[in-house]
């Protein structure tokens, strides 16, 4: 037993192999897409995946701020991603924080390598990702979030992103950590994938693996991320699925 005060570290998995919230090692939390939330931005959408909620905007291509910025053969992506200070049980501080700042630096990467930047010299394109209310996974769902938001704002890219963490419970490779999972566990794999051609464009890691099980769940989130693929591209054709003509011929 932990001492007093300590945090009483919850059962991860099963004898039978269950997690936490009752799902198998290899399944996804229930994850909503809807594209086009927004009416004012030029692209947005807005995803619930388990507990997160992540809403993301995209404006652009436009005018460049700072003007320094700007460069003559290509467009800057410009990304922010923010967890508004409600988003968590502990309060946060509201504004950019240092881990903010660095996973829109991240995000923004990601994009710039499946984005046709080319098409938009001397303009900027701003991705702007609010976590409304956190629960692991959050810049999963905000790479999630701000790909279908690009495709809605008629941003042309290699293909949509999408974005899974793996992570390592109880000894055990499993897909897609929920909070608990994400603080007790032994380690977190956040990774995004093009996937026509399975190319990585994110992929970061806190904890420990073995070779084995880096390849493990590395072939896990590919699966994952194939999965959720369907889900965003659903999304898309719901937003822009031709309603039937009312009435039709006689």
């Amino acid at each position: 037993m932990g001492s007093v005060g300590a945090k009483e570290v919850p059962v991860l998995l099963s004898a039978d192999g269950r997690r936490i919230d009752g799902r198998r090692l290899d399944e996804l939390r229930p994850i909503r897409i809807q594209a086009g939330a927004l009416h004012q931005a030029d692209g947005s959408a807005f995803v619930e995946w388990g507990a997160n909620k992540v809403m993301a905007a995209v404006y652009g291509p436009r005018e460049v701020h700072p003007r320094h910025l700007q460069q003559n053969n290509k467009a800057v992506i410009q990304c922010r991603y923010n967890m508004a200070a409600f988003s968590v049980d502990e309060r946060k501080r509201p504004g950019l924080d240092r881990r903010s700042q660095e996973i829109s630096k991240v995000i923004g990467e990601a994009f710039e390598s499946v984005v046709f930047a080319e098409e938009f010299p001397r303009t900027s394109i701003d991705v702007y990702i609010e976590v409304l209310q956190a629960n692991a996974g959050t810049r999963c769902a905000g790479v999630v979030a701000a790909s279908v938001a690009l495709a809605d704002a008629g941003i042309p890219m290699v293909d949509l992103l999408p974005s899974v963490a793996v992570g390592k419970i109880g000894g055990a490779i499993a897909l897609d950590l929920k909070k608990e999972e994400d603080n007790f566990g032994e380690a977190d794999l956040p990774m995004a994938l093009v996937p026509q051609s399975g190319r990585l464009v994110l992929l970061q890691m806190e904890g420990h693996m073995t070779e084995a099980e880096l390849a493990q769940a590395l072939d896990l989130g590919v699966k994952g991320c194939r999965s959720i693929h369907e889900t965003m591209k659903q999304a898309l054709r719901d937003r822009y699925a031709v309603a039937p003509l009312a009435g039709g011929s006689a």
